[in-house]
């Protein structure tokens, strides 16, 4: 299978991809069972895992979830975790089920963690920074609430992300470890990147201020962004360069 599903479509299919797993190997069977098995569908399961993982000896669970599930059941946002999970199984060739961003990868949860912290950036702004300050000690990854991030987003191994305040992020776009979305100065207003859609951002690339990086753009490895870079093109380099 290797296209993409929704809704109860792409419910169905993580339940039977899960419980062909438990029935091979029951030694994680707890695991699956509190993850996926026990609830009715994609926000009831990462509502509940959001939860467990964001909560402390300052917010219990039962403190922070009914919050995490009502972000997590937007409308908007539930279209968006859909989006993430196919796009993450479709790009990255490791992903090979459906079930494999919500059980096992941090950079999804922090994605979603994020969503959630986005969704009450103006109401409960102290509990979108919580949300950001522990995210970024679980997963060494730190987005703050207040940037905007679309949807099919695919976050491969996601260790040294950061996204800053300002920071804005297209649909359809993948971004590797140890990307900097960074601002340049102390402004109050814009000074971080706007990122097109359908953009890779490789490896420990940077791309610092007020710029707008276009659509379809490759980003290499390493690079450092300055300067606007157009649709369609590929970088590279310190500071990076079009090279195609």
């Amino acid at each position: 299978m290797n296209k993409r599903l929704y809704n109860a479509d792409l419910w169905n299919e993580i339940i039977s991809e899960v419980s062909k797993i438990n029935q091979n190997d029951k030694i994680l069977d707890k695991f699956f069972r509190e993850s996926i098995l026990n609830f009715n569908n994609i926000e009831e399961c990462l509502s509940s895992i959001l939860s467990k993982k964001l909560s402390s000896e300052f917010i219990t669970f039962n403190d922070i979830s009914n919050d995490v599930k009502e972000a997590v059941s937007n409308k908007k946002i539930k279209k968006s975790i859909e989006e993430d999970i196919n796009a993450t199984f479709l790009k990255d060739p490791a992903c090979k089920m459906y079930c494999q961003p919500i059980l096992f990868y941090k950079g999804f949860i922090a994605l979603q963690a994020y969503r959630v912290g986005n969704f009450w950036r103006r109401d409960k702004l102290g509990f979108s920074l919580y949300i950001q300050s522990i995210v970024s000690e679980l997963y060494g990854v730190d987005i703050h609430p207040n940037s905007n991030i679309g949807c099919g987003i695919m976050v491969d191994h996601a260790t040294g992300i950061v996204i800053g305040e300002t920071a804005e992020l297209g649909d359809n776009s993948s971004i590797f470890h140890g990307v900097t979305l960074g601002g340049v100065g102390s402004d109050n207003e814009k000074r971080h990147p706007k990122v097109g859609k359908n953009v890779l951002l490789s490896a420990n690339s940077t791309i610092l201020g007020d710029i707008k990086v276009g659509d379809n753009v490759k980003i290499g490895a390493g690079s450092v962004v300055l300067k606007d870079l157009p649709n369609n093109c590929t970088a590279v380099g310190i500071p990076a360069k079009v090279i195609k």
